[in-house]
């Protein structure tokens, strides 16, 4: 393949993408349709029964050799929340995509012979177009041919993979084409994994349900035969249902993988060590209280950051509140390295005053509401407290009527939004809903008295006054009321979050691109799972071509060398379980 001598789309064959904007009017509306959508249609053509059709493999990585060739250690990669904007999610791949990479303290890891994308490959939503901008083409250009056997490429769907209805993940992931160096291997959106010294990788695919499909379950069970007692499992899932569950809020999701654990792993006498997931834009990992098992959550691959600040600190599981029948003993886990730190966390959570300046869009919705508030409650008034006030009572309930409109829009909008994540539907949410919107409401009432103010005692009478106040009202108000009203939304967000409420939203409507990372994964000649968590504070922003470097090399190079490190100590987990026994 020709290497490109620039960074436009026609050189490089897909058009990097900026950040996704979450908070933008035009993002909202169409993840929020196509989420609504997705939901309902697969209910009735659910793609995971489709796929029982495809062929079924279980795919195996246990090629060691013999002697001391045997001894190697087995090297492979995790990603996951990948696909958004091109610095960020290059940036990574670039890393992932290296031979070797090298970290303070550390020394050189080589690149895994495995690659794991663990969910939401794509942003905002699913799409052909999008997977060549925003994932394929820029993992293409990170690795664009492999020297020697090419790395593996296996994706587990997450939430934004799945609003299509999964057409376009299993046309890019699904037909074991090449995407650059790295060689795709799958059939299926979920995928069972053998890998040396008797470890395993299981991929489920549960969005948008509370159950494992038929097929699905029947390909897991098929793929456990071979399970020995002793054997361990690295389950990925599509979000880390433990936080949620552990922590008293939802169990229904963590009864998936709990009924999972029971059906497959547990009667072969295996044992799920390690839980992987993304879905949360950071890292955070829950280690088991007098054990060795993991809970880790390793969103942190290309899309916006997300707060770690809210994550609670003790987990139980499965929880007291589990409906699964003859589940697992109870095991505490605890929080003991969150990515970023708290306190970078809440420094971040502060910046959502940015808000109006990082989301154009979302400054011109609130200042487009705030218009037609303002105009109805004018309008109100005049006609209430004006010259022919006496309308009688079904005049005044038409005059009042557009402002109830919109007042009632604003209310329902402000309850939906602090209702968005499911555990949040209680009074607490409605009651910070409510006050939301009455702040939303308020403040056009009071910008509304302040017009009448400046038409009656402050511009002079006449035509300048007529004029002045139509600009007051048509120009000042989506401009200056409607950025103080995104404020308003940035405030709230700030306060709400520090209840756990809209805690997405205050990261999201940031886009931070910085502080990204993966897992890259290795077991060694004794069979423990050593576990290196790699960051990356500050991603690249500025890159160059790259045009006489060796084929494997990445097309572009950043302006800056990029600074991996550790995000803590390498984790060590033992094959067999320290209360297991021998195994």
């Amino acid at each position: 393949m020709t290497r490109p001598r620039g960074a436009s789309e026609d050189e490089l064959g897909f058009r990097p993408q900026e950040a996704v904007r979450w908070l933008a009017p035009r993002v909202l509306v169409s993840t929020g349709v196509q989420s609504v959508i997705a939901s309902i249609f697969g209910s009735y053509a659910d793609k995971r029964e489709l796929q029982g059709s495809l062929p079924a493999e279980v795919h195996r990585f246990t090629r060691v050799g013999d002697g001391a060739e045997g001894e190697r250690d087995f090297w492979f990669d995790y990603v996951a929340d990948l696909g958004d904007g091109f610095d960020a999610t290059y940036s990574v791949a670039t890393l992932l995509g290296a031979e070797s990479v090298e970290l303070p303290g550390v020394g050189a890891l080589p690149r895994g012979e495995l690659l794991v994308m663990g969910g939401d490959e794509v942003y905002p939503s699913a799409s052909t177009r999008a997977y060549e901008d925003r994932t394929k083409g820029v993992y293409r250009a990170a690795l664009p041919e492999a020297t020697g056997t090419p790395p593996t490429l296996f994706a587990l769907p997450g939430n934004h993979d799945w609003y299509d209805g999964l057409t376009s993940f299993l046309r890019v992931f699904g037909q074991k084409r090449a995407i650059g160096g790295w060689q795709t291997a799958q059939s299926r959106s979920y995928f069972a994994i053998e890998l040396p010294r008797r470890w395993w990788l299981f991929a489920i695919d549960t969005q948008f349900d509370d159950y494992v499909d038929g097929p699905q379950l029947q390909y897991f069970r098929e793929a456990a035969q071979e399970l020995r007692p002793g054997d361990a499992v690295i389950l990925c899932t599509p979000a880390p249902d433990w936080v949620d569950a552990g922590s008293g809020r939802e169990a229904g999701k963590y009864d998936t993988i709990e009924f999972f654990d029971r059906e497959v792993v547990r009667p072969r006498g295996a044992d799920i060590r390690v839980m992987l997931s993304g879905d949360k834009h950071h890292y955070a990992r829950y280690a088991e209280q007098g054990g060795d098992r993991q809970r880790i959550t390793a969103g942190h691959g290309g899309a916006y950051l997300a707060a770690t600040h809210e994550l609670p600190k003790a987990l139980t599981l499965p929880p007291p509140a589990s409906r699964v029948r003859q589940k697992s003993p109870a095991r505490d886990f605890a929080l003991v390295e969150r990515y970023p730190s708290k306190r970078t966390s809440e420094r971040f959570a502060a910046g959502i005053f940015q808000l109006p300046w990082r989301n154009p869009g979302f400054w011109a919705l609130t200042g487009t509401f705030q218009t037609l508030m303002t105009l109805a409650v004018l309008y109100g008034l005049v006609e209430t407290l004006g010259e022919r006030s006496d309308k009688g009572f079904f005049g005044l309930v038409a005059t009042w009527t557009p402002a109830v409109a919109v007042a009632a829009v604003l209310l329902v909008g402000g309850v939906t939004f602090a209702k968005i994540e499911r555990f949040h539907g209680g009074r607490v949410a409605t009651a910070f809903g409510l006050v939301h919107a009455l702040l939303h409401i308020g403040l056009s009432v009071g910008w509304s008295f302040v017009v009448i103010y400046l038409y009656t005692r402050v511009l002079p009478p006449g035509v300048v006054d007529d004029w002045a106040t139509l600009v007051v009202v048509l120009v000042g108000t989506p401009v200056l009321i409607g950025l103080v009203d995104a404020e308003l939304v940035a405030l709230y967000l700030m306060v709400a979050s520090r209840f756990g409420i809209n805690l997405n939203e205050v990261m999201a409507g940031q886009s931070i691109e910085d502080h990204k990372g993966f897992l890259r994964l290795r077991i060694d000649a004794a069979g423990d799972l050593v576990i290196h968590a790699v960051k990356l504070d500050e991603v690249g922003r500025k890159w160059r071509a790259d045009p006489d470097a060796p084929a494997h090399a990445p097309w572009l190079v950043p302006a800056r060398p990029l600074r991996p490190a550790l995000i803590e100590p390498p984790i060590r987990v033992p094959r067999v379980s320290a209360d297991a026994g021998a195994g």
